[in-house]
């Protein structure tokens, strides 16, 4: 059995007698999440499974601006943190259809109100770079998740990827590896250097 079929076979016998869980799927920038959340819904029963991503949580680039964070956009302090905790205790009452962001990577802009995760929702799948930074107010975050999935991946490879994603974006090599290297890497480096164990972790490269 592969990996994320025996995720799925866990998180299914962890949903036993249970209306929803909330699983956690954490891993640094270019680690594959979202590719990877996509991935394992279709191993879920059809039609119970969502997934939330974090970067909808993203500042507006006028608050980064004025806050002059524009040039570290996806360190944790560039992400509506209080915002994303308030949902996600939402999500953990299952009581209630529930609204939720995302971000338009084109658009470079979060949109408000852009999906929603079904009262009925059985398995809800965040992904993001930070839930289980080990740092203050981050870590407040534990116990409003049921399971918790780290994506592993060497630091060469996560480099790769990370400048191949902004060559895809349009930008010009030099261009790519100086957002690779003045901000992709070091959050990566942060997130890998201050970590809560998780309850499983996956090789993602």
């Amino acid at each position: 059995m592969s990996e994320i079929a025996h995720l799925a076979a866990t998180l299914f016998r962890k949903a036993a007698g249970r209306k929803r869980i909330v699983v956690a799927i954490a891993g640094p920038p270019g680690s594959g999440k979202s590719t990877f959340a996509e991935a394992l819904m279709p191993l879920l029963p059809e039609g119970t499974a969502v997934t939330v991503p974090m970067d909808g949580f993203h500042y507006d680039n006028a608050v980064l601006d004025a806050r002059g964070l524009r040039a570290r956009k996806g360190a944790p302090e560039t992400f509506d943190f209080d915002g994303l905790r308030h949902v996600l205790e939402r999500l953990g009452r299952a009581d209630a259809d529930v609204t939720v962001p995302v971000f338009d990577r084109k658009a470079d802009l979060a949109r408000a109100g852009a999906a929603v995760v079904p009262a009925e929702a059985r398995f809800v799948l965040v992904e993001g770079n930070y839930l289980l930074l080990d740092e203050s107010p981050w870590y407040g975050l534990g116990p409003l998740f049921d399971y918790s999935v780290w994506l592993d991946v060497p630091m060469q490879e996560l480099e790769r990827r990370l400048v191949q994603r902004w060559l895809d974006h349009g930008h010009a090599a030099d261009e790519a590896r100086n957002r690779v290297f003045s901000n992709d890497l070091p959050n990566a480096e942060r997130v890998l250097a201050s970590r809560r164990p998780p309850d499983e972790t996956i090789r993602n490269g």
